[in-house]
């Protein structure tokens, strides 16, 4: 039938396939490849190939996947070239031959930065293009075992509707790439993305779906360190955390970051708490440091860093109302050293008596870590993983934990208070608390009575003096 019998329009009817007939019989199609028992498959195609970069093998589960689609995601500026740099350099150190394709640099400008970073190989190809169709020509050509495409949203189809970045273009641009690193010959492929302001990935949520490993690239401007947190993982865990430190040099793996979020002070000081953190199924220290107002004001203020402005306000108030700490009229600061994030309810205890400390003008001793949940009726809860951050507090050296109650494993040299209430870690606090070491008197400056005061103001127009008052 040439022309539609509603519209009258010539040439408009498009042939479909029916999938059920009027008859009731089925149609089938033919299987491209033939299904096989799951025995039968080589489980070394899905091997882990690793990249040379410890922390980033760690989040991936042992390295990159041949054949595999990996979404890096991460603010502007926070180093994800310089990572990716640092891969395929490590990536080529091992004979491999790596592709890296930016739609956002030339050339000439990725090579200054490998330079700096000392990330310059020969086996490291570079393609500055911003049409998916001749990066594709580009891996027939180079015949990569890595691919990396920086980014995602600056590369185009000619083949689609939109502009570069948008919805339609981003989806195409990744079903593209998406399948020819499933169809070709073990081409393993990490897409840079961008974010928004929220911090989401930004394009379609399908985007998150087409690829294997989803992953978050993290960091503040005003500090040094840098994490690649995993949020999907089609090889491997999906909760891993690697850390790794910018500098002007490059980027390097942090294999225990626990030191970076310790203030070091040869004496304790009041109002400092440490406690363990779960960032994944990573265990890493802490240190929460707290102020308090000497005097009481009609509206205090509650400033935080590094926490969780909520619950450092409810464990205020749990502080005042349960265990008699009158905090409730003063002014509260809470911050962690090193820009460390601290959103477990874990350390609800450790910001507590950092609060208590302070405001009893009492050290914790350096030795002892705090771990615990803080319910509004002042009672403790146990908490996930305690037997992994006991296990890394006693690993760095610390001999004394005050925790909930039922911790059944405790690492040898360790030794546990046990409380049930705020109340009774206040009084374990006290039990070990020591006083501030006092300050050193006041040294003055010697007299130099060869040193006069000269009064460099004019005089007075009227009475000739140039005491002014």
């Amino acid at each position: 039938m040439g022309r539609c019998p509603d519209c009258g329009t010539w040439g408009t009817v498009a042939e479909a396939t029916v999938l059920t007939s009027l008859d009731g019989t089925r149609r089938s199609n033919a299987p491209t490849s033939a299904a096989v028992p799951m025995s039968a498959i080589d489980p070394d195609q899905t091997r882990h190939l690793p990249t040379g970069v410890s922390e980033l093998d760690r989040v991936l589960g042992g390295g990159i996947v041949p054949g595999s689609v990996t979404l890096l995601a991460g603010e502007p500026g926070v180093g994800k070239s310089t990572l990716l740099l640092e891969v395929v350099h490590r990536w080529a150190e091992t004979g491999r031959r790596a592709l890296y394709v930016s739609g956002e640099e030339s050339a000439g400008q990725i090579r200054m930065r490998a330079e700096r970073t000392g990330c310059t190989h020969d086996e490291v190809y570079l393609a500055a293009e911003s049409d998916v169709h001749t990066v594709l020509g580009h891996l027939d050509q180079v015949r990569p075992s890595l691919v990396i495409v920086d980014s995602v949203q600056t590369l185009s189809s000619t083949d689609t509707d939109g502009v570069a970045g948008g919805v339609t273009q981003v989806r195409a641009v990744t079903t593209a790439l998406t399948g020819y690193a499933k169809s070709g010959p073990g081409v393993a492929m990490v897409l840079v993305g961008h974010v928004t302001k929220d911090g989401a990935i930004a394009g379609p949520r399908s985007l998150e779906h087409l690829v294997d490993v989803v992953l978050h690239f993290e960091g503040d401007r005003n500090s040094a360190l840098r994490m690649v947190r995993g949020i999907k993982n089609r090889f491997g865990a999906a909760d891993e955390v690697g850390c790794f430190v910018l500098h002007d040099n490059g980027i390097e793996c942090v294999a225990d970051p626990s030191g970076l979020f310790l203030d070091q002070r040869p004496e304790p000081v009041p109002g400092t708490a440490v406690t363990v953190t779960l960032d994944g199924k990573r265990p890493l220290i802490g240190e929460i440091q707290a102020l308090i107002g000497t005097q009481e004001v009609p509206s205090p203020r509650r400033a935080v860093s590094g926490i969780d402005q909520s619950r450092a306000a409810m464990t205020a108030a749990v502080l005042d109302s349960r265990a008699g700490i009158r905090v409730g009229k003063h002014d509260v600061y809470l911050s962690t050293v090193g820009g460390m994030r601290l959103t477990d309810p874990s350390s609800d205890l450790a910001v507590a008596l950092a609060m208590a400390s302070a405001y009893a003008d009492l050290c914790m001793p350096t030795s002892t870590v705090v771990i615990g949940e803080v319910g509004l009726a002042g009672d403790l809860r146990r908490v996930t993983g305690m037997e992994r951050r006991l296990a890394e507090a006693a690993r760095l050296g610390f001999t004394s934990a005050i925790v909930p109650p039922g911790t059944k494993t405790v690492p040898k040299g360790l030794r546990t208070l046990e409380v049930a209430t705020i109340g009774q870690a206040l009084k374990s606090m006290l039990s070990i608390a020591v006083r501030p070491v006092s300050k050193p008197p006041e040294v003055k400056p010697p007299a130099r009575p060869d040193l006069k005061l000269i009064d460099s103001r004019p005089a007075h127009p009227d009475t000739g003096d140039n005491d002014w008052s």
